[in-house]
């Protein structure tokens, strides 16, 4: 089971922005996430993890149409990503390039204030949607410019 029914979708406010704590809690375990893959002697899986979420999120937003990606920074970030997490698989740290690091900033920073824009509903809808397409991934059903690191 998802993080989110259908029913908290739909009783979600369709014009009020996610609670405070909410918003407060995402932005906080996802800014900490990448400070920790740059800076970090040893980042985890999970601070990969909350930055890998935050652009699922935004890719998600992107697929049902409420943002826009015209330059395709979304793919470069999963790719990115992807490279960062086959690296750690082979032992070596998690760790963003110089210009990975300032694609993924701009784009949690959109992330951020999609957060503090958007209805609740949206973003409920589109945590959905995230969580439905990792499991297609997971379960082999990839599209183009999926990335999956095993």
């Amino acid at each position: 089971m998802g993080t989110y029914t259908m029913m908290e979708e739909l009783l979600a406010s369709p014009v009020d922005p996610l609670p405070i704590e909410k918003r407060m809690f995402q932005l906080e375990i996802m800014w900490q996430g990448l400070d920790n893959l740059q800076k970090s002697p040893k980042p985890t899986q999970d601070d990969w993890g909350v930055v890998a979420d935050a652009i699922n999120m935004m890719e998600a937003l992107r697929d049902l149409g409420v943002v826009e990606d015209p330059d395709k920074a979304l793919d470069e970030a999963k790719e990115a990503m992807g490279k960062a997490g086959i690296r750690s698989l082979g032992g070596e740290n998690i760790r963003l390039n110089g210009p990975a690091i300032t694609l993924i900033r701009g784009i949690l920073q959109d992330y951020c204030d999609a957060l503090e824009a958007l209805p609740a509903r949206t973003m409920i809808k589109a945590h959905r949607y995230a969580e439905k397409r990792f499991d297609e991934i997971v379960k082999g059903k990839k599209r183009t410019g999926d990335v999956s690191v095993k």
